[in-house]
């Protein structure tokens, strides 16, 4: 893909349906500290605690993203994979009834209309891998993207050996 939004990104897609999907940047950290944007989750904040860029629709937009135990359903805690979900940052971490383990914030988020992905998808503009259980909480957003397509293995793993332009080799 040439959008610079997406280059060498990890997308953790954390909605499809008939209306579309929605997901966040997973490697996008900025230099904002959780802290300070949001005091109250601060504590709770994934190493590095600073707020990520989650994509270019609804930069203004928070959507937090955290691990929780137990992970059940609750108020304030919408549960999506393996002990992972949303939480209402809206809210006091202690008013969440999900007990949370580490947020990430993200800054906006990727987004697609109905039939959009899926075209991207057929056109080859992206890799689709499972997301590993450190994924979406990691210590070292600079290095995911190419861990990510390493563990692959095969030629997929190839692509992370990849210059950032090609043809600059």
């Amino acid at each position: 893909m040439q959008d610079p939004n997406f280059d060498r990104t990890v997308v953790l897609v954390l909605e499809h349906n008939a209306e579309g999907a929605l997901g966040v940047v997973l490697n996008r950290p900025t230099e904002t500290a959780l802290g300070g944007a949001l005091p109250a989750w601060g504590p709770l904040a994934a190493d590095p605690p600073v707020v990520f860029v989650g994509g270019p629709v609804a930069p203004d937009a928070a959507i937090g993203l955290a691990r929780a135990v137990p992970a059940g359903d609750g108020d304030g805690w919408a549960p999506l994979f393996d002990g992972y979900g949303t939480v209402d940052l809206g809210r006091e971490p202690d008013a969440v009834e999900a007990r949370v383990d580490g947020v990430r914030v993200f800054a906006g988020y990727a987004g697609w209309g109905p039939g959009q992905l899926e075209g991207e998808l057929a056109a080859g503009g992206w890799v689709v891998v499972d997301a590993a259980a450190d994924d979406p909480l990691c210590v070292d957003p600079g290095r995911l993207w190419e861990a990510v397509l390493r563990r692959q293995g095969g030629t997929t793993a190839w692509l992370a050996n990849c210059p950032p332009n090609p043809s600059a080799n």
